[in-house]
């Protein structure tokens, strides 16, 4: 049983390994023309719109695989009882712990749920969730970097 759930949590680490390479990829291509206006938006062509697709999508991907896998397994690879803790008690916990600013995630947590309003009818707000998920995605991956880095301190301890 301890083995399998080391193995979701690699195959969740993998994921996110991923989402962050596919991420980069669509930064990488859209730099070009971020940040965008909303002259610039109603040009864009199927291609860019197919990388901002893809970047709100594994934005979107990356926050809700830590939030949802990476945090508690961190807290039970730390040898912390979370079975009866909400998802709040973890982001206090890990806050406690000093490897996770609470207040930092759930900011991230509302850029993630502006990007279902990507089809809006206001296309001003449109283009700001797409500059602001383009801006924030680095701050994402910066705390997934932190979340990794302290994991390997715990593995090799």
């Amino acid at each position: 049983m301890r083995q399998d759930r080391a193995d979701v949590f690699n195959k969740k680490i993998y994921e996110c390994e991923k989402h962050i390479e596919k991420l980069a990829d669509a930064k990488e291509y859209l730099k070009k023309i971020i940040p965008l206006s909303l002259e610039s938006y109603l040009q864009i062509d199927k291609i860019q719109s197919s990388f901002i697709d893809q970047l709100n999508f594994r934005f979107s991907k990356l926050q809700d695989t830590i939030g949802e896998s990476i945090l508690k397994g961190i807290l039970i690879k730390s040898k912390e009882n979370v079975e009866k803790m909400t998802f709040l008690d973890i982001l206090n916990r890990l806050e406690k712990l000093d490897i996770l600013d609470k207040d930092r995630w759930l900011e991230l947590r509302e850029v993630r749920n502006e990007i279902a309003h990507e089809y809006s009818f206001n296309q001003d707000e449109v283009v700001a969730n797409i500059n602001l998920i383009y801006e924030k995605s680095d701050e994402l991956v910066n705390i997934y970097n932190d979340l990794y880095s302290f994991l390997k301190r715990i593995d090799t301890n």
